[in-house]
């Protein structure tokens, strides 16, 4: 089909960013975004487009044992069709909340385009949630429409809500059977959407409270996510493959969004336990040129000693959370490629990046990314600094890529939009060649001996001891000190949580970081984590206060090790 005036504009955006893919200061000063007029419909003004009568593969989904689903770009726009104007055939209208908890099967991308061209709302919701957690963001949400797979479909019976329910994978009674969409018409259901309608909504991980629902637009997302794309450095006919479960803003970044704007096939690896070496075989196997994964994974990856490269990567990068220099360095000496680190969130698409092409400074996340202007301000005075709080300008122009707000919350959203700038509750360090540093989050930095102590920077350091597979840094309450710098510690399999580790780890960090950031307490711990994976150091905060009037038994200080110099 042709392109609309609105998927022209898109396409010249996304053009002039492949034209300076490797040239990030020609992409800053070329590249706008793109007008795409009051009614803009991504899955339609752009994916239908492409998609038409284009029988490139547009997504694989392998699983464990080699066996995989496949679909090219017209049938995904034909079958995103049949099931949109089923939904509509079943109750659902524009506007209405769909919460969809399907797992990476093949269903999902078809769902999520087919809601988009309906002018419904997608709430993406992680399998791993117990019927509490639903119950709650069914209230919040007002959620109208349920999709969800099999074997999650149980989850729902306790509701007594008026609902459409559809389940995937299986049939279920007072449910309607997804596979049904195959008698539906293929042709385009024909909802018109403004551009500022509610198109995605995503609940925040709650790292330190609450979590919030983040509401994009047709436009904040679809068309933000064109500096992801750039970021990624994904290119027509590539194949990209990303670690990331749906539910979570990374999934709709790298396995929807972005691969799609550069007409890239998106690959996923289905697997019930991590195995670097299984996942490596994997990257090869599909020919796989843009990867990107957790650190987690990435640290996985290297404790399995892989050096081998997969044949096709030509781009690797790491998101979620900041990546550990050593990391990046044991990467680039196997395989030949810097792991390129990024930045944004849930609120946002990519903002700051390592750009495709340009050499890096190993720990650094970059530099803001084409269409994107970014501020460090001091939290005391709220003006720019060397180091500070990443900002985003909202005046006189709101950032393209910012969410609409958190639905239902406007105090929240409120406290992240004043005094003319969205603060990110992030911190940062620029140098003098503008590469930002992330240095933590301002609820998780705090000072010890009056210096400021980075968590990230500790557990950066923590890591490079072969004892440590993961850390959580916070500061526990002393009254000399004010604080001091407390471990809590996943040790590496095979690693005894004993004195002698203790002291080891301690030891390590005695040589390898100055006085007021140095480890001095270390406690050997389940970290606790989001269901997306990251740690909430303020339960760990918590607890410290908690227990701040005595000793905790289960923890060790550098004070139980005379042999280790004060």
């Amino acid at each position: 089909m042709p392109y609309t005036a609105a998927g022209l504009a898109f396409r010249e955006a996304r053009d002039t960013l492949l034209t300076h893919s490797r040239d990030p200061q020609a992409a800053r000063a070329s590249f706008s975004w793109p007008d795409v007029g009051d009614h803009f419909n991504w899955a339609v003004d752009w994916f239908d487009s492409i998609a038409d009568g284009n029988d490139q593969l547009a997504l694989r989904v392998i699983e464990e044992d080699g066996t995989e689903a496949r679909r090219t770009f017209d049938e995904l726009r034909r079958r995103s069709n049949q099931v949109a104007n089923w939904l509509t055939r079943i109750g659902v209208r524009k506007g209405d909340p769909v919460m969809l908890m399907i797992d990476n099967r093949v269903e999902l991308w078809e769902a999520m385009l087919a809601i988009m061209k309906v002018g419904a709302v997608i709430l993406p919701t992680s399998v791993v949630l117990a019927p509490d957690d639903l119950a709650e963001r069914i209230d919040r949400a007002d959620v109208r429409v349920v999709v969800a797979d099999g074997i999650d479909a149980a989850k729902f019976d306790g509701f007594d809500r008026d609902m459409v329910r559809v389940i995937v994978g299986g049939r279920r009674d007072g449910w309607h059977t997804f596979a049904d969409f195959e008698d539906a018409p293929d042709a385009a259901p024909g909802v018109v959407v403004d551009s500022t309608d509610p198109s995605i909504v995503y609940f925040t991980s709650g790292t330190t409270s609450q979590p919030k629902m983040v509401e994009h637009t047709h436009l904040s997302y679809p068309v933000g996510h064109l500096s992801t794309m750039y970021w990624i450095g994904v290119r027509p006919g590539d194949a990209h493959m990303t670690i990331s479960a749906p539910g979570w803003g990374k999934h709709a970044w790298s396995l929807f969004f972005a691969p799609w704007i550069a007409e890239a096939t998106v690959v996923v690896y289905n697997y019930r336990r991590f195995d670097a070496v299984a996942l490596a075989a994997q990257l090869d196997r599909a020919g796989v040129n843009t990867f990107c994964a957790p650190p987690t994974v990435w640290r996985m990856l290297i404790q399995a000693d892989l050096e081998i490269k997969p044949s096709g990567l030509r781009e690797l990068l790491s998101a979620g959370e900041p990546l550990n220099p050593e990391v990046m360095a044991v990467i680039e000496k196997w395989w030949g490629i810097q792991i390129r680190d990024g930045y944004g969130q849930t609120e946002l698409t990519a903002v700051i990046g390592n750009s495709p092409g340009v050499p890096l400074k190993p720990g650094s996340m970059g530099r803001a990314l084409p269409g994107n202007e970014v501020v460090l301000l001091d939290p005391l005075t709220g003006e720019p600094a060397d180091e500070g709080e990443i900002c985003l300008p909202i005046e006189p122009v709101r950032p393209l890529n910012l969410m609409s707000g958190y639905v239902g919350e406007p105090e929240r959203t409120a406290e992240v939009e004043h005094d003319g700038y969205y603060h990110t509750s992030d911190v940062a360090s620029r140098d003098a060649a503008g590469f930002l540093t992330f240095v933590g989050r301002t609820d998780d930095v705090f000072k010890a001996s009056d210096f400021k102590v980075s968590p990230f920077e500790v557990e950066s350091i923590l890591l490079e001891h072969p004892a440590v597979a993961e850390a959580g840094v916070v500061g526990a309450p002393d009254p000399v000190r004010l604080n001091v710098v407390k471990a809590y510690v996943h040790l590496a399999a095979g690693t005894e949580p004993d004195a002698d580790t203790a002291r080891s780890i301690l030891a390590h960090a005695r040589s390898h970081m100055p006085p007021y950031m140095r480890v001095r307490r270390i406690e050997f711990f389940d970290l606790p984590k989001t269901v997306s994976g990251k740690i909430r150091r303020v339960e760990l905060r918590e607890r410290e206060e908690a227990l701040s009037e005595g000793r905790i038994p289960t923890e060790f200080r550098e004070s139980d090790f005379p042999d280790l110099k004060r």
